[in-house]
C-alpha cells in the first residue's frame, strides 16, 4: 500500500511561524480560504491570531469550526457545506489531529464534488485535493505529514481511511506558540502518539532509509522534551521539540505505517471513545514485550540512538531498556497503566477486531487472538 514517491510539506518551524505560513498562502493567489477547527480552540481565541495574519495579507477567510474528536463523516460533510456554499479554493487546518483529518478530507471531497463517504479508500478520487495547508495545535498525530486522514462512521463509529497522496499538505506551520496552552495530560497523551508512530514505523518492515531516518529523530526528541513540556508548558524549547518530534513521525508512518499499537487503539476509540493518543500509550510497552525477539536488532538501535543505552550493551538487553524507558516515560508524564472503559464482556471481539487490522500492516511479527486478548486484558482494570 505504499504511495511513492510522496511529497512533503513545506515546513514553517519555530516561534511565530504561524505568520510565515499565512503569508505564503498569500503568495499561492488564494483569496477565499476555508478555516476548519473545533469551537473550543475557536473560543479560547488561538485562532485569532492566525486570522488578523491572513487578513493582514488580504486573505478572505471563512471558518467552520465543527470538529469534534474522532471525526464522523458527518462531521466532514459539514465542513464541505460551507467550503461549497462559499466557493472557497483552499483549505486551512487549524487544530490537532481530529481538525487536520477533517480538512483532509473536505479538501479532497470539495475538488471531486463529492462527499466525505465516496473518498473512504485508496486513491478513490479522480482529483487531487484542494490546496491544503494545515497550523497543527498538538504535537502527535503528525497528520501535517501524512497522506492519511482517519473518519468514523457516523452510527457505529467504526474508523476508516482516507489515503491519497494530494492529502499531504502544501505548507505546515509547526509553531510552538500555538500550543503553549495545552494541558499537560493532552501534551503527554498526544507526545506518546508520535513515540508509538516513531517506534511502530521504526521496527515494522516497510521501512527504508528515510523512514528510519525520521522515526529515530522523532523517538529521541520524545524521550528529550516530553516530560519537560508536560511539566512546564510554557518552556518553548520544548514545545518547538515536541512539534518537530511530531512532524518526523509522521513523515515516517505515511510511508513504513504502523503496528499492533494503533490496531488495538483504534478499536477503543471506536468502542469506548478511548483518546487514542491514551489508547497507543497504554499499549505501546505491552505490543514491545510481545515483539522484543522478533524486533530486538531495531529495539536495540533505538534504545542507543535514544541514548537510553550504550552500543556495547547485549541487543536483548538494549530492547528491554527500551521498553522499560516507555514504561517509566509514560510514569513520568502522567499516563495512567490501565483503561477504566475496557470491558471484560468485550475483550474478545476487541482482540478479533485489532487482530484483523493489526495483521494488515507491515509488523515484525503477526500476533494472534490470544496475544491481543492477553493485551486487552492487562490494559484493563482488574475487579475488585
Amino acid at each position: 500500500m505504499l504511495l511513492k514517491p510522496q511529497p512533503k510539506p513545506m515546513a514553517f518551524s519555530g516561534p511565530g511561524s504561524s505568520a510565515n505560513l499565512c503569508k505564503a498562502i498569500s503568495q499561492f493567489g488564494l483569496k477565499n480560504l476555508l478555516i476548519v477547527t473545533d469551537k473550543p480552540l475557536r473560543e479560547l481565541g488561538l485562532l485569532d491570531k492566525t486570522l488578523a495574519d491572513l487578513a493582514a495579507h488580504d486573505v478572505s477567510y471563512q471558518i467552520y469550526d465543527g470538529v469534534l474528536p474522532d471525526p464522523t463523516l458527518q462531521v466532514v460533510d459539514d465542513g464541505l457545506a460551507v467550503l461549497n456554499a462559499n466557493h472557497c479554493d483552499a483549505v486551512l487546518a487549524f487544530g490537532g489531529g481530529s481538525s487536520i483529518d477533517t480538512a483532509k478530507v473536505v479538501a479532497l471531497a470539495g475538488a471531486n464534488g463529492g462527499n466525505a463517504e465516496s473518498c473512504l479508500g485508496v486513491n478513490k478520487c479522480k482529483q487531487g485535493a484542494l490546496p491544503l495547508f494545515a497550523i497543527p495545535t498538538t504535537a502527535g498525530t503528525g497528520s501535517e505529514g501524512t497522506c492519511i486522514a482517519v473518519v468514523s462512521d457516523n452510527e457505529t463509529h467504526s474508523k476508516s481511511a482516507v489515503i491519497d497522496n494530494s492529502l499531504i499538505p502544501k505548507a505546515a506551520a509547526l509553531d510552538p506558540e500555538v500550543m503553549l496552552g495545552l494541558p499537560a495530560s493532552m501534551t503527554a497523551a498526544t507526545g506518546m502518539d508520535a513515540l508509538t508512530h516513531a517506534i511502530e514505523s521504526y521496527i515494522g518492515t516497510f521501512g527504508n532509509t528515510e523512514t528510519d531516518f525520521y522515526g529515530l529523530a522523532s523517538a529521541k526528541l520524545v524521550f528529550r522534551y516530553l516530560p519537560t513540556a508536560c511539566s512546564d508548558g510554557q518552556n518553548m524549547e520544548a514545545r518547538e521539540g515536541m512539534s518537530l518530534a511530531s512532524y518526523y513521525g509522521g513523515l515516517a508512518i505515511t510511508q513504513a505505517l504502523v503496528g499492533y499499537t494503533h490496531a488495538i487503539s483504534h478499536n477503543l476509540g471506536a468502542r469506548y471513545g478511548v483518546a487514542h493518543g491514551l489508547g497507543n500509550a497504554v499499549a505501546l510497552p505491552h505490543v514491545l514485550d510481545l515483539l522484543k525477539d522478533d524486533a530486538q536488532d531495531k529495539m536495540a538501535a533505538l534504545a542507543v540512538h535514544c541514548e537510553l543505552g550504550k552500543a556495547e550493551e547485549n541487543k536483548a538487553a538494549l530492547a528491554q531498556k527500551l521498553i522499560d524507558s516507555v514504561r517509566e516515560l509514560n510514569r513520568t508524564v502522567g499516563i495512567p497503566e490501565t483503561i477504566e472503559a475496557i470491558q471484560e464482556i468485550d475483550i474478545n471481539e476487541l482482540a478479533g477486531l485489532a487482530l484483523t487490522e493489526g495483521s494488515s500492516y507491515p509488523t515484525p511479527r503477526f500476533l494472534d487472538t490470544d496475544d491481543c486478548r492477553g493485551i486487552l486484558k492487562r490494559m484493563s482494570v482488574a475487579p475488585a
